[in-house]
């Protein structure tokens, strides 16, 4: 039986299906959209690892709760049949990743602006012991930054680097520059052979720099960005990914978000770049940012979770063009 209909079927037996259509997009979940007979609709996801659509089902409840992102409303979760799944609310608007080109300057800076307020209140409301990804807390009463459960009870903390499959000679969770070095080693790797005459001096920019010893551990959300949130009225309505989350010292975390607001789309990102900075500035101060963070955004940002080179802009670079993308921005960062 298709897993949407049986979601459906289990989720609301009372409402008859009109129609589902498939989104295209992502590399581990299936999304559909489904509409009812009365009119409504909802979005089903599904995905082979349960767990992990557990845990982004938990995160986005939380997002929802402690900050102004605006975040759909998360109507079921579960497991059936082999296959997680989560049912959540239809935002209304425009795929920004699309209209993001097309907006005026000043409704892109508001845009980016809110980017960056919605970073400053992940870092501000989810903080955690560790460095790595996260898992689902089994502490029961406490979040994992000391405060309140999250919604249904759920807390978060943050596995070791080990955990999360680096080699344990180099990595150790409470150790930031170990964790962190193995991370970016990763992004490194993984650049196609394109990247070949940038590959040793990315890795010697990384190996000379000072980083910090202890740094605090914030939420990095990992696809934080505008190719997942929606847009009406010249206001973002939706982000929609939450998926595959880590802790890291914030300015990871403000690295990677700035890369994909303020230099994805446009050739002169100065401006979102300010206007990203000030919106996180408005909830808390914003922290150091060391090139070797930059090399990291730009070199996990190039690659895609299944091995493929990601497209900026739109229309989407590919090809020739997409990697120049890339390694245009890696080379400035030499």
């Amino acid at each position: 039986m298709d897993p949407v209909a049986t979601v459906l079927a289990r989720e609301f037996p009372e409402r008859r299906v009109a129609a589902t259509a498939r989104v295209p997009n992502g590399n581990h979940k299936r999304t559909a959209v489904a509409t009812f007979a009365d009119g409504g609709e909802v979005v089903v996801q599904t995905a082979t690892d349960a767990a992990a659509l557990a845990l982004e089902a938990d995160l986005s409840r939380a997002v929802r709760e402690r900050t102004t992102i605006p975040v759909p409303r998360v109507l079921a979760s579960g497991a059936l049949d082999g296959f997680g799944y989560v049912v959540v609310e239809r935002a209304a608007g425009d795929e920004l990743h699309e209209r993001f080109v097309s907006l005026d300057s000043a409704t892109r800076r508001r845009v980016a602006r809110s980017f960056g307020v919605g970073l400053g209140q992940l870092h501000e409301q989810f903080t955690f012991d560790g460095y790595g990804r996260l898992v689902r807390s089994a502490r029961g009463g406490q979040r994992a930054d000391g405060g309140e459960p999250a919604a249904g009870g759920v807390a978060f903390e943050s596995e070791t680097a080990t955990d999360r499959g680096f080699d344990a000679a180099s990595a150790d969770g409470s150790d930031w520059e170990t964790w962190f070095s193995a991370y970016v080693r990763e992004g490194i790797t993984a650049l196609p052979a394109a990247f070949d005459g940038l590959r040793e001096r990315l890795a010697d920019a990384v190996a000379a720099a000072s980083l910090p010893a202890n740094p605090p551990s914030r939420l990095y959300p990992w696809d934080f960005r505008p190719g997942n949130a929606l847009v009406a009225d010249g206001r973002v309505t939706a982000v929609l990914d939450w998926g595959q989350p880590m802790a890291a010292a914030p300015g990871l975390a403000v690295a990677k978000v700035e890369h994909l607001v303020a230099d994805w789309y446009v050739e002169d990102g100065a401006p979102f770049r300010r206007a990203f900075r000030a919106g996180y500035e408005s909830v808390r101060p914003l922290p150091a940012v060391p090139r070797a963070y930059r090399v990291a955004a730009v070199a996990h940002s190039a690659v895609d979770s299944a091995g493929e080179v990601t497209r900026p802009g739109y229309p989407e670079r590919t090809g020739a063009a997409a990697l120049d993308f890339h390694r245009d921005r890696l080379d400035a960062l030499l």
